[in-house]
This record gives C-alpha cells, structure tokens and sequence, in this order.
C-alpha cells in the first residue's frame, strides 16, 4: 500500500496534477503560495485572518515580497485562491504549515499554533496527502508533535500519508534573493516522505539541498540564526568596549573586512528585531534542558542583544546632558524607522518599540517616524503604543525635538536635511558617516 500511495502522489507532484495547501498566509506563507502557483501547482491558501481575504481578494498584497501584480497574475490564471474554510484542506495533496512559532513571556517555545495547524489537518487528513511543516522549531518537532497528532486519526506516516520538514528561508526587503531562488533544505520521516520532498520543492525552487531527517533540518535553521545572534552579539560587545577606549567600531570592522579569508563583518545596532533572530536561538537552548547541556553562548548572545536598547537610550541621555544641558525626562525624542530592519515595513521583535519605552520609562516623550509604519499596529507586549502614527519629517518638525535617534536607516530618509534641521542625533548604524554627513552633534551608540 505505501508504494501505492507514494508512486500516486509521486505523480501528481510530477505533473502538477497535485493541488497544494499553504496554512498561515504571512510572510512566509504568501511569497511561498505564489511561487508554488508560479510553478504550475493550483494552490489554496489558508488563514484565520479575514482581512487578509479581504485583500487578496481585492489582489492586493500586504507583502513587500509580493508584488500586486504578482498576486493578481496567480489568481487570474486560476491557480491560487484563499479561504478561510479548512475544510479544503481535504482536497489538498500537499499541506505546508507556515504559522508562528513565538515565544512565551518566559522564553519558552510557543508551539500552540503548530499544534493547533496539526489538529485542524488531522481532521481532514486521508491517504495519499504529504504534510510539510516550514515553522522555525526545535530539532523534534515534526516528528514529535506534527506527525503524532496526524498518526492519532489511525493513518500512519510512510504508508497512509508523508510527513517533511523544509525550514523558511525568507529575508524580508533582500532585493537579490527571493522564494524560488533562495536554496531549500529538505527533509522527511523516511525516504519515500524525502523523494517527495525534493520532487516539490524541485519544481517551484532552483535548489534543493536534502538532508537525512527532519530533525536535522530544523537544526539547519536554528544554526543559521544562532550563528547570526552569536556573531551580532559580539560586535555589540565589542561596540560598547570600543567606545569606552575612545575606538570607533565601525572604523574597526570596515579595516578588518579587508581581510580575503578567515574574516565575515556584522554590525552592531541597536538591538535584535524579526521573525527570526531574537526568537529561534531560544528553541534550541529549551530544547538543551531535556539533554541537561548548557548553551552559554547562546544564552549569553541573547542577553547582550537584548541589553542594547537600554545602552542606547543610556548613550542618549548622556549626550542630551552633556550636549544640551538637559535631562531625558525633560526631552523631546524623535525614534526614526520603527521596522527592524531598513526599506521594510516589518516591526516585528523591533528594537525601536523597545527603546521607545524604555526612553518613556525614564520620563521622556518619544515620537517617531518611518516611510513605511504610517500608524503603529496591535503587538503583544506594546500595547500602550497602539494607534501612535509617524510624524511628519519636516525641518519645523525635526527642530522642535531635543534630539534623533536613528534606530532604523531607511533609503528613503534626506539624512543631509535630518542633520542640518536636529539639534542633536544619536545613530546607531553609522549611516550619517556612511553618506560623509559626520558633524559634531551627531553622535554614534
């Protein structure tokens, strides 16, 4: 019966015969969608949201990654469509789960959405479907969690149904690499789940790159960002012992980066923000407590990069003193780019939110500005900031603040008027010395 069932799905994949269900159509799941559709399979995205229905409906995307046009292309030549209803996932022959994976307040793994995805699939699951889950995780999960949950409707993975595991490899705002060009690792629960894998994945990505299980996938995702925050917290490390010698960091890492080998340049900033970095190095060293190892290095890079938004805002209070003669709690400041990261509109984990509050803990006004955030959404630990809008950035504007703090370097920003209209600016990635705009009241932290 398994080869049955495999050599069946096998040639629905093959020949695009094969409809495919994405769950979750956020900024994983909706470039995926419209690759995979690209591609030639008819896809159905699922979510919970209906005002993303709305807007899909209407073929507009709320992902910088797809273009409406893109969008619109896809569904008029019937091969996507989206919905609300679960129900469809029955007629899907392959099913990917692309939901969150947050973390708890106590920096555990938060895997109710994944658990919650499981159920839902399990109660229209049938022969012959291959379930794949994308989801940042710890290495265990798929096989642990996913496949249990399926295998308690009495269907059995490698014979009934397949289970894979292929982590995202989404960079919100990278103009060189996108969905189907950005390689993908593969995996399954056996090697009739990993042939199917890397027939899918095969037909909508350039590269596939497969692995020997699914939990070494998921531990292919987590090293990649593991080794970001590792390296990220170093340079901050390195960014606040510098500054205490009177060395200019970034002087030091464009030197050092001249060097052809043995030698990659990060940058420090002011804290860790995304779907990714500050979160999923937290899954593994969860995961490490069941094997009672340690993960100090990881542990420790956390705890830096999350320390650097209360080092900015010390930076800043001390320039306000010492360069105005006034205190932070007396001070106007405007937060310039509330995304993580530049020419995004991403604000997830954001350090700007953050050093926004902690500016209004120490009795400050804080105001800020980004092309991109017209109005501050619903986040689960800032709610007191919901509804605030970015202000105008105009000279009358900028010189009615005490000082700028650049969080965010974004493109679109006139950073030469910025620096002839503010009394004081506080940048914390290097961009006004980038762009030859270095003055005395611009001040690097």
């Amino acid at each position: 019966m398994a080869t049955s069932t495999f050599d069946t799905l096998l040639q629905k994949i093959e020949t695009r015969a094969a409809r495919v269900g994405v769950i979750g159509l956020g900024y994983v799941g909706l470039p995926l969608a419209i690759a995979v559709a690209r591609s030639g399979f008819a896809v159905t995205g699922f979510d919970i949201d209906p005002s993303k229905l709305v807007a899909l409906d209407a073929r507009r995307s709320y992902i910088d990654a797809v273009s409406d046009a893109a969008l619109a292309a896809e569904i008029d030549a019937g091969r996507f469509e989206a919905t609300t209803d679960f129900a469809g996932l029955a007629a899907c022959d392959v099913i990917i789960i692309c939901v969150p994976t947050p973390l708890t307040k106590h920096r555990d793994p938060d895997l109710s959405f994944v658990e919650a995805t499981s159920r839902s699939i399990a109660q229209h699951l049938r022969p012959g479907q291959l379930v794949v889950l994308e989801s940042t995780t710890y290495p265990g999960t798929t096989d642990d969690i996913v496949k249990v949950i399926l295998e308690g409707t009495g269907l059995r993975s490698g014979a009934d149904f397949f289970v894979g595991f292929s982590p995202e490899r989404e960079d919100p705002g990278n103009q060189h690499y996108h969905t189907a060009t950005i390689p993908k690792v593969v995996a399954g629960d056996g090697p009739e789940a990993l042939a199917l894998m890397k027939a899918f994945y095969g037909a909508a990505v350039s590269t596939v790159v497969p692995v020997s299980s699914n939990a070494t996938a998921e531990a292919v995702k987590l090293t990649e960002n593991i080794f970001r925050s590792v390296n990220i917290a170093l340079v901050n490390e390195l960014k606040t012992v510098y500054a205490a010698m009177g060395i200019d960091v970034w002087e030091v890492i464009e030197a050092a980066k001249t060097k052809p080998f043995g030698y990659m340049p990060f940058y420090p900033g002011p804290g860790l923000g995304g779907h990714c970095i500050p979160i999923d190095p937290f899954y593994l060293t969860w995961k490490s407590r069941e094997y009672e190892l340690p993960t100090r290095f990881i542990e420790l890079a956390g705890e830096i990069n999350s320390a650097m938004p209360r080092y900015v805002v010390g930076k800043l209070a001390e320039a306000l003193d010492i360069r105005a003669g006034k205190a932070l709690s007396r001070s106007r400041v405007l937060v310039l780019g509330l995304a993580y990261k530049k020419n995004v509109a991403d604000i997830r984990e954001s350090p700007s939110l953050r050093l926004i509050e902690i500016i209004e803990e120490r009795g400050g006004r804080a105001d800020y500005h980004d092309p991109f955030v017209a109005e501050i959404p619903p986040t689960r630990e800032y709610q007191a900031l919901k509804g605030r809008r970015s202000m105008a950035l105009t000279p009358e504007a900028i010189a009615a603040y005490d000082a700028v703090l650049v969080a965010t370097d974004h493109d679109k920003v006139d950073y030469a008027a910025l620096a002839k209209s503010a009394a004081l600016i506080i940048d914390t990635r290097n961009v006004f010395n980038r762009l030859g705009l270095s003055a005395d009241h611009v001040i690097k932290a």
